[in-house]
């Protein structure tokens, strides 16, 4: 706007440019998913995935000032409750069953995998059948057993086990949570004061019951994943780290740690056609995504972590992992020491009703052009950093993607 042009001499030109980005997965290597705050546990059967079974593990808290009940306390009732903060599901009117299993190993004051399992006993202290339809957040309050109450009640009036936090704790190492086979269902699990053991109890002569609690708050906990990706189009994925074409679909699965890897190289073959040009616009997409049985939802977001032929995240010297950053702030900054240094980075958030993530990458591409950042191949993560913790530690959600709809739209102008 405001620029004299010479008729039939210099013109401003606008150009829309399309090309699609290759794109394999790989299955990240050391996926902690200690002290996430939520167990994900669920049973799912997919024909890409295969699969895939998450159950979670934590210690119990109790507070060494509650009043225990004394040897004349008589019980009323005994629940293991579950406090449910998502559901991620198919068929929901369906009964969905979980069981509670007391652990007979320690969790240990160390990091756990996605990949570690404690042992557990066979049989549950409290199972349940339970009917969601559109309900996705709830408290379950799941009756234990008599025999499993009758033996805790009694430790509480007389045992030493709840002296403090340490003998109860080598009396009782913490629980297995588990989904049926079959169920096709996921829930997440808030760990704290309303997931855990809450005990009715009364004195004669007494119309009131008396309650003691045994929660999972400061509780240590980790979730487990068990994948059987048998005669699926991701058998092939066998080894941590090493990037694997899967057919014409590319996939991300949560908490199992198979994140897409997008190869970059079009980007400079495209770049390398090109000069004194300025980008206007530039829109990595993905999509339109496989589509999502009722009940169930893809991750809301992802991020573009770099990576190259190792398959691992860059990180910087702390540790923090370097992404791409946001559109309209600089690619490239450096502290005092010459450090790079990630700013903000760039959010890929799912519209629902295109099936389309979308990420703005102007900035990013009139960087490499210019010469000022080196264009790198991406891992697609699917997190958020606006939020606290990794919501990819915290679901079993999904997505898949035909790879021809993995692709960067260009709009761009030139003096000619």
């Amino acid at each position: 706007m405001g620029i004299e042009l010479a008729p039939g001499n210099n013109q401003v030109g606008v150009f829309f440019v399309d090309f699609e980005l290759p794109a394999e997965v790989v299955l990240l290597d050391s996926f902690n998913t200690t002290n996430q705050s939520i167990l994900v546990v669920g049973e799912e059967q997919d024909d890409y995935f295969g699969k895939t079974s998450g159950m979670g593990f934590t210690r119990l808290f109790i507070s060494a000032i509650d009043e225990r009940p004394e040897a004349e306390a008589i019980l009323d009732s005994m629940f293991f409750n579950l406090d449910v903060v998502s559901v991620n599901g198919q068929d929901l009117e369906d009964p969905k069953f979980y069981s509670i299993h007391r652990l007979t190993e320690q969790l240990q004051d160390t990091l756990y995998y996605n990949f570690d399992e404690l042992s557990f006993e066979e049989n549950p202290i409290a199972s349940a059948e339970i009917e969601f339809g559109e309900t996705k957040d709830t408290t379950l309050m799941i009756p234990v057993t008599e025999a499993f109450a009758e033996e805790l009640f009694g430790k509480m009036k007389r045992g030493t086990e709840f002296n403090n936090l340490f003998t109860f704790r080598e009396y009782f190492p913490g629980v297995a949570i588990k989904a049926r086979e079959g169920d096709n269902t996921t829930i997440g699990v808030n760990l704290g004061f309303e997931t855990g053991i809450t005990t009715f109890f009364h004195y004669p002569g007494d119309t009131v019951a008396t309650t003691y609690e045994i929660s999972t708050a400061s509780s240590r906990s980790f979730n487990s994943v068990k994948s059987d990706r048998s005669g699926t189009p991701t058998a092939v994925v066998t080894e941590k780290q090493v990037a694997y074409k899967t057919g014409d679909l590319s996939g991300m699965k949560s908490n199992l740690g198979m994140v897409i890897k997008i190869n970059t190289d079009p980007v400079d073959e495209f770049l390398d056609t090109l000069s004194g040009v300025i980008f206007k616009q530039v829109v990595f997409e993905l999509g339109e995504i496989e589509p999502v049985p009722e009940g169930q939802n893809p991750p809301s977001e992802f991020v573009a972590y770099f990576t190259d032929d190792t398959n691992e995240i860059f990180t910087r010297s702390d540790g923090q992992p370097l992404t791409l950053q946001r559109d309209g702030l600089p690619q490239n900054l450096e502290d005092e020491n010459g450090q790079i240094l990630p700013n903000a980075p760039a959010i890929a958030r799912y519209n629902q009703n295109e099936n389309i993530y979308r990420l703005g990458i102007t900035s990013y591409l009139n960087a490499v052009f210019r010469g000022e950042v080196l264009n790198r191949d991406w891992l697609l993560y699917g997190n958020s950093p606006e939020v606290n913790g990794d919501d990819f530690k915290r679901s079993l959600r999904q997505l898949k993607v035909q790879d021809n709809n993995i692709k960067i739209r260009v709009i761009y102008s030139k003096i000619r």
